[in-house]
């Protein structure tokens, strides 16, 4: 099975640029404290590092 990441959102994005909205969105959050559990892959750790001010990621153990 792939490696997973949990991904949590701590900060809310108002008052952020637009392209940071949309990658909350793309990532499934939109408020604070929701969580998305993804795939690991070079996509969503390019996203991750995009907002990283906005959100907290855990590595999932299998």
């Amino acid at each position: 099975m792939a490696k997973q990441v949990k991904i949590t959102q701590i900060r809310s994005i108002i008052d952020r640029p637009q392209d940071q909205k949309a990658t909350i969105k793309a990532l499934g959050l939109g408020r604070p404290n929701y969580s998305v559990v993804k795939v690991d892959n070079p996509q969503i750790r390019g996203m991750i590092n995009k907002v990283k001010h906005l959100v907290v990621v855990e590595d999932i153990k299998e």
